[in-house]
């Protein structure tokens, strides 16, 4: 298939494309390299050759898009998105204008080629902060985004949900997966692709930063939760793994299913023992301040991953944390600056 990727220079984005490549697709990356990384296309150029094309543009940009479009497209994978659950309290205007408005021509092109095949980048914080006896989340659990972000990514979902109807109604219907990550983590194993944001915020990558001595020290908010070692339990789960799922979603779902997909390990891990399991992958000592709880933290959020592995065949390689970390440490080790180094 011909796959048109949104945001596929990113970080998710970007091993995703290289999933495709490796599984004999054709891929059309488009990118405005606002928060994507020029660097990532070109590893993905040399290793796709004629079967990448880069086509540089907004999503807001109709004309320019349509030209992505340009020799046939099979299936859209729309990653493209802001996703700062911070910044988009802070600038809610942003995210609706990125994540929500600017899919509007996307959604025009779709509908206008009756493409076939959808797959797209959700959040687990569609669900806000769900009740403990919900843990693990399952797909039917109650929606209640509490962020911006969370709500941007679950009015994406209805609006792909409502295109695939039209679509539908006209003997177009085509397969709709949305797949809703929880912590994405780790790096390629090749130690290629790897995990630039500016800022940094996700947990892993600040304590590898922090092994790095790029910081003096990372932040543990909250150490009195309701948990084994009183700090936050997440769900991590390794990006390519998630990359994966989204080939496995390509493929597997039918023209006419709309399907809905959590994607994690299953089971929960704390802050605490990421902290332990980074100090031994390293063999660094990593210095930590404690910090109040945020607001909004839930003490306990992962998935249950069994619908995906019953509908797609979907089974996480990287289930060891250590593993996790591993992968990620190889890429800040040799990118201690991200991409730019």
């Amino acid at each position: 298939m011909n796959v048109l990727v949104t945001g596929g220079a990113g970080y998710i984005g970007s091993h995703a494309c290289d999933a495709l490549l490796k599984a004999g697709h054709s891929v059309v990356l488009y990118d405005n390299l606002s928060r994507g990384h020029e660097e990532a296309v070109r590893i993905l150029a040399r290793r796709g050759g004629a079967r990448l094309r880069f086509v540089q543009g907004e999503l807001s940009d109709g004309v320019r898009l349509g030209e992505a479009f340009t020799g046939g497209v099979d299936a859209v994978m729309h990653f493209a998105a802001h996703a700062n659950v911070g910044e988009s309290s802070a600038d809610p205007v942003l995210y609706y204008r990125n994540n929500v408005a600017s899919m509007i021509p996307l959604l025009e092109a779709i509908a206008a080629r009756n493409i076939r095949r959808i797959v797209y980048s959700s959040s687990c914080s569609v669900y806000g902060q769900p009740a403990d006896h919900l843990i693990p989340l399952r797909e039917d659990a109650p929606l209640g985004p509490i962020s911006p972000y969370g709500r941007t990514k679950l009015i994406g979902e209805q609006m792909l949900q409502d295109v695939a109807a039209a679509l539908s109604a006209r003997d177009a219907a085509p397969a709709m997966t949305s797949l809703r990550y929880f912590n994405v983590a780790g790096c390629e194993p090749a130690g290629e692709l790897g995990e630039d944001h500016d800022p940094e915020l996700h947990l892993i990558p600040v304590v590898l930063r922090t092994a790095l001595g790029l910081q003096p020290s990372l932040k543990l908010f909250g150490e009195d939760y309701p948990t084994p070692d009183g700090t936050c339990v997440r769900d991590y789960v390794h990006v390519c793994d998630i990359a994966a799922a989204h080939v496995l979603a390509l493929e597997k779902v039918s023209p006419g299913e709309t399907v809905t997909l959590n994607l994690g390990i299953g089971r929960g891990i704390s802050n605490r023992e990421i902290l332990e399991a980074a100090r031994k992958v390293t063999g660094r000592e990593i210095r930590v301040e404690s910090a109040p709880r945020r607001p909004g933290d839930p003490a306990r959020l992962f998935a249950s991953p069994l619908a995906a592995e019953r509908t797609l065949g979907w089974k996480p390689c990287f289930t060891q944390l250590e593993q996790i970390i591993e992968t990620a440490w190889k890429w800040f080790q040799a990118h201690p600056r991200g991409y730019r180094a």
